[in-house]
């Protein structure tokens, strides 16, 4: 099975053609951003590289990243008309299709760049095949995080004022046994003095019930699955 971690990544998801990796998988790249940014952004370039560079009009790329951004799933039968929705409601789009090889190293990959709300987000995710993603470069405030890939990802911010010997840390890894998590990394945020970032990269979705005491005890939560 390689990466896939179910039959139904390699079979595909229920979706709005016309292509796995192209659309379907192109609306879980948006959706990073929906959730990165903490919604809909105000404005989204979007950098196409090879592969989606070549096709992403034909296949559908540009609606279904758009979808995403808005929140829509795969297949929501909104997701057609993505870009119009999306510019109705006054978000600035455009597409670039880019020369150069993919920064990730990968033929269907989109570099995100967000402005909203939250700030400014900048993220390269890549879509592997059955509309599953891997999403392998994040910038976030100030951060330059590189997760390993494959969703779920947890990112927890938390003041490094609120010293506590390190049983926070040990506390968040004991709640986190049961996900599995394949890589730690801490980040000291660039943006937001006093911060520190943590990227955990999970085997297993997190329960809404985890998600919560996590978020409890955090001053920021971002979780991508």
């Amino acid at each position: 099975m390689g990466k896939y971690k179910s039959v139904f990544d390699i079979i595909g998801p229920i979706m709005i053609g016309p292509s796995s990796s192209h659309t379907a998988g192109a609306v879980a790249i948006g959706r990073v951003g929906h959730i990165l940014i903490g919604g809909a952004p105000r404005r989204a370039d979007i950098h196409y590289y090879d592969s989606f560079a070549q096709t992403h009009k034909g296949h559908g790329t540009d609606y279904a990243i758009v979808g995403g951004l808005l929140g829509f799933a795969p297949d929501d039968t909104r997701v057609p008309e993505a870009v119009e929705i999306a510019q109705k409601q006054g978000m600035t789009l455009a597409f670039h299709e880019e020369e150069g090889p993919s920064p990730i190293g990968h033929p269907n990959t989109a570099v995100v760049d967000l402005l909203g709300d939250g700030g400014r987000v900048t993220y390269a995710a890549c879509s592997i095949g059955g509309g599953t993603i891997e999403v392998r470069r994040i910038r976030l405030d100030g951060c330059a995080i590189t997760p390993s890939g494959l969703l779920p990802i947890l990112l927890v911010e938390r003041d490094q004022s609120e010293n506590d010997g390190g049983g926070w840390l040990e506390q968040m890894q004991d709640r986190l046994q049961e996900a599995g998590v394949t890589k730690q990394t801490r980040y000291e945020s660039g943006d937001r003095p006093g911060m520190t970032l943590y990227d955990f990269d999970l085997d297993n979705p997190l329960s809404a019930h985890m998600q919560q005491e996590i978020a409890s005890h955090s001053s920021r939560m971002i979780y991508i699955d």
